[in-house]
Order: structure tokens, then sequence, then C-alpha cells
């Protein structure tokens, strides 16, 4: 009787237990002790909220307002073009250019001890001061017209600097021939006297020289500008690029003719002769024209750009100071500044597309229009007049903004289809856990009813004894047992229980 007592007595404690207890609490408890699942499930936790957060920043959120202050700046940007920007003059530009030059010719002379103020005696004293070797390769390179342009030493780029210098150490000067290809000339005679003896000597022959030798071409030779000419000159940037770029291996294969035809193209733009489309001489001085103008077209794009990028800043702002609650100034920490600030945000993003395209159709409609009075509607003219006045800074923006909204697009698909993956995962995971804690509930019920039958036949035998030896506190025992399994408390455990019950006025309960 202690034994089967004590059973019942364990089976209430857990029915109460498991009463009190919710299914999901129960899930807790029961896979608490799968490290394994429950790190997975941490695992892809973490990485949701990587992607949700990641995804936040490339989902656009602008609303009326901000496609409308984005229309609206790119129409005032263009209005600011068409006023201030104007067309473009290429003649201008190579004669403010060419001013600028000489400016710095006479500037540079001047700090190194040159006494006059004539262009030709600050050219002479620079190229006195700082010779260098490849000028005593001019012949192999086309002579005076060409060997500014083919000698890559006379390039102000990173490649002319690194000729110059692997002159100093190979006694060879490196550019390409009549005919683009990149070839090396060996240096001899005088040529060689220009080569520095010591590493510190080659360093300054191949760096310093350098340098002040190509201030001293920027205006051409000495005597081109007595004879009242502007010289050769040295190329830009942008046409030394090319150049080097045509005496590539690759650039040679894509190029259907080997290089020749654009090879002419280039010598063309710069000597400025035969060219339909740049009928000036393009050297440095014309690009330096070019750039300035470039800098005047980009004024009212940075604009653009700093009116849409303020009011996405100020607007945001407001609302997030709106929504949250500030006691101090420290509170501001706890703002979200990445919904606030205007940068590696997808709203943001959207709104300067919108706004560049705006002004890209402004400025076009505005150079359209202008090219279309000014010829009187003859469509021979109008194209050049056309091109001086389009804004291609404002394209160049446009195009960029357009890229970039290509590239968020592509990564917000690519989050989208993450978060699938990961949500997919979760839910694989967590649908194991149920299964597995449905099978462990069924066990558990399983050996509850177990235990249920095996103390019902316990019970029953108890009261079949009872009942054969005629011993009443046997049966009553058994009902005792039987009762206690069924969930209740019975009102009598013996024969003087009974007899007490039945005496009083408490009614029997079945």
């Amino acid at each position: 009787m202690t034994v089967n007592s004590s059973k019942l007595q364990k089976k209430k404690a857990e029915e109460e237990h498991y009463s009190q207890e919710e299914v999901i609490s129960a899930e807790v408890r029961l896979y608490s002790d799968n490290s394994q699942v429950l790190s997975d499930l941490d695992e892809v936790n973490r990485n949701l909220q990587a992607v949700n957060s990641e995804l936040e920043r490339f989902t656009n959120s602008a609303d009326r307002t901000d496609y409308a202050i984005a229309v609206g700046s790119g129409i005032l940007a263009g209005l600011l073009d068409s006023v201030f920007v104007g067309a473009f003059n290429l003649e201008e530009a190579d004669q403010w250019g060419n001013e600028r030059v000489n400016d710095f010719v006479l500037t540079v002379a001047k700090i190194q001890g040159y006494r006059g103020d004539e262009l030709t005696g600050a050219i002479e004293h620079l190229e006195d001061l700082f010779p260098i070797a490849a000028d005593k390769v001019t012949n192999e390179f086309g002579s005076g017209l060409q060997h500014h342009l083919r000698d890559f030493s006379h390039h102000p780029t990173p490649v002319g600097l690194i000729c110059s210098i692997l002159t100093q150490f190979t006694g060879k000067v490196y550019g390409t021939n009549k005919a683009g290809v990149f070839q090396s000339v060996q240096l001899s005679g005088d040529g060689l006297l220009l080569i520095g003896r010591t590493f510190p000597e080659k360093i300054m022959f191949g760096v310093v020289n350098w340098a002040f030798h190509l201030a001293s071409d920027m205006a051409g030779s000495s005597g081109s500008v007595r004879n009242n000419s502007l010289g050769t000159g040295i190329p830009g940037p942008l046409v030394s690029i090319l150049k080097e770029l045509s005496s590539t291996p690759l650039f040679r294969k894509l190029s259907k003719d080997g290089n020749k035809e654009f090879s002419v193209f280039i010598s063309q733009l710069f000597r400025g002769e035969n060219n339909k489309l740049i009928p000036y001489k393009f050297d440095l001085r014309t690009e330096l024209g070019v750039a300035r103008y470039a800098g005047r077209q980009a004024i009212p794009v940075l604009l653009n750009e700093c009116i849409v990028r303020s009011f996405y800043f100020l607007r945001r702002l407001t609302m997030e100071l709106g929504s949250t609650k500030l006691d101090s100034i420290q509170d501001l920490a706890t703002l979200n500044w990445n919904r606030i600030l205007p940068f590696q945000n997808r709203t943001v993003d959207r709104m300067l597309t919108i706004s560049s395209m705006t002004f890209n159709v402004a400025d076009t409609a505005d150079a359209a229009i202008h090219a279309a009075i000014e010829t009187g509607g003859n469509w021979v003219l109008f194209s050049g007049k056309f091109v001086a006045r389009f804004n291609y800074v404002g394209a160049g923006r446009a195009a960029l903004a357009i890229v970039k909204e290509i590239s968020d697009e592509k990564k917000e698909t690519q989050l989208l289809h993450e978060k699938m993956l990961l949500s997919d995962q979760k839910a694989s995971l967590f649908l194991g856990q149920l299964q597995e804690f449905k099978a462990r509930l069924e066990e558990r019920v399983s050996n509850y009813l177990a235990e249920d039958i095996t103390e019902f036949m316990s019970g029953f035998d108890y009261m079949r004894q009872g009942l054969v030896s005629g011993n009443s506190d046997l049966v009553i025992h058994g009902n005792v047992i039987i009762q206690k399994v069924l969930g209740r408390e019975p009102q009598f455990t013996n024969q003087e229980e009974f007899d007490a019950l039945m005496e009083s006025d408490i009614p029997l309960t079945l």
C-alpha cells in the first residue's frame, strides 16, 4: 500500500505540473538539452537580423513629397545651368588655357632665378637648367611636331614619370613609332651625358628635371614662341593616356586595323590638323580650358546633389525627432541615424536618380531650343550648337545614378532571396522541433496511460480479493486506488471511515 500511494502521489504531481505549463513552455523545457538545434536556430536568427538590417538600407521608402522635391531640384538646377553656364566655346577655352600656362611658366622660371618678364626668356631659362635625355632622340620620335606626343617622357602622367626614371637606369627612351607601335630607342653621345651616375643623381634627373622640363615645354619651345607661334606644347593627361593605351598589345589586338586609324586620329587631335570634330590644337592648354568649363558645368550638378541630400536629411531628422522622446542632448544617440544620414541609403539614391534625370531632360530641352533659335532652323548647324550647350557632367551624373539604381535593385533582390532561404531554414528547424516535441509528448502520454491501466488493474484486484475473502477494507482500498487514478479525492479509505460517513449528514459521492 505504501508503494502504491507513492506512485499515486507522483502521478498527481505530474498532472498538476502539466496543467500549469503552456505548450510553448513545454517545447522549451523538452528541447533545452538539444544544444545543436538551439545553436543552429540562434545562428539563423542572427543572420536574419543582419539581412533585415541590410535590406532596410536597400529598400526605397520615398513618398510623394520626396519625389516632388527631387523633380523640383532637377528643374531648378536646369534653369541655373541655362542662365549661368551657357554654351561651350573651344576657341575661348584654348585661349584661356594658353594664358594660364604662360603665367605658370613665368612663375616657375622666376622661382628658379629668372629675372625677366618675357615668356621666351623664361622657357630658355628652364630648358637650360633642366634638360632631359629624351630630347636627344627627337628625330626618332617624329621631330618637333610629334615627339612630345610619341615620346612618353613628355607625358604629364604616371607613365611619363615611370618612363623618365627608366631612361635613367636603362639608357633608353620609350614611346611609339609613326605607326603607333611601342618602341624603345637607345641613347648615345650627348644623350648619355644626361644619365645620372649615382642613384640619387638618376632620381633627380628622372624626377626633378623631368617635372621642370615639362613646365618649360607647356608653352612651346623658345624658338616657336619667339616667332609668335603657340609652339608644339605637350599633350594633356587625356591625350597622353589615350596615346599610351593605344600602344598596348590588348588595344592593338582589339583594333581592326592594328591601331593605325586611331593613332592617326590622336596625332590629328594633338596637332589640330584636318580634324572636323575638334579643329583646334588639343594640347595641355586646351585641356585646361575644357576642364575649366567642365568645372562650370559641375556647379548646377553639385547644387542639385546638395539640395536633394539636404532635404532628405532635414525631413528624416524631423520625422525621427517627432517619433522619439528626447529628455536630453545625449538621447540623440538613440536616434536611427541610418535612416537620417543622406548617404548609403536607397531612398536618397532614388531621389538623386529622379533629380538627375529631370536635370538632364531640362538641360537637353534647353540645349535643343537654343540651338534651334541660334541656327534659325538650319539642321546642318544644329548639332554643333547643341553639343556645345549640352551639360556633359550632368549626363555623366545621371548615368552614374542609373547604374547605382540598377546595382541597388540587384542587391535588394539578392537580400530578399537570402531572407527567403533563411526563413525557410528557420521554419524547417522549428518544424523539426515541433515534430520531436510531439513524439516525446505522445511517448509521455502513452507511459502515463500505461501506468493508469496498471493502477486500475491493481484496484480491481484488491476489490476482487476483498469480495472473495469478505474483507471490506480490501474492497475499499481498491476503490480508493481507482478514485485517485480518476483524479478524485476519496471520501473514505477504510471500513471505519465509511461507517462514520454513513452516520453523518455528508452525502455519499460515487
